[in-house]
């Protein structure tokens, strides 16, 4: 099957290949100085509040509490500030409140639970 040609950048010189886009991160978290970025798959209404396994580029997280109104992200920031030894002010929820896909961003944690080492 024949491939279609692709433009060059502008300002590219001609006959340069194209860039490549930016390389997507390989795991569920990185840090950006003492601040941990964490992304996450949350599983409200769970049996019990519980840290599991990386699930490709998000790392699993189940909470007692049920998805109203954000109640499951917040319990889950509560939850996860004991894990990593921080208030829950330390936790910013860069995005998914209301979702399952979430990011957060933990603020000098003082441990690291086992799944990050």
């Amino acid at each position: 099957m024949k491939q279609p040609k692709r433009k060059p950048m502008p300002g590219a010189a001609p006959g340069a290949a194209p860039e490549a886009a930016p390389e997507a991160p390989r795991s569920f978290f990185w840090w950006e100085g003492d601040t941990l970025v964490v992304n996450i798959l949350g599983k409200p209404s769970a049996s019990s509040d519980a840290i599991g396994k990386p699930k490709g580029t998000q790392l699993k997280v189940s909470v007692t509490a049920a998805p109203r109104n954000g109640r499951a992200t917040d319990h889950m920031v509560r939850f996860l500030a004991g894990e990593f030894g921080v208030a829950p002010a330390a936790i910013e929820v860069v995005f998914g409140r209301m979702n399952v896909n979430k990011q957060l961003r933990i603020k000098a944690p003082t441990r690291l639970p086992p799944v990050f080492s």
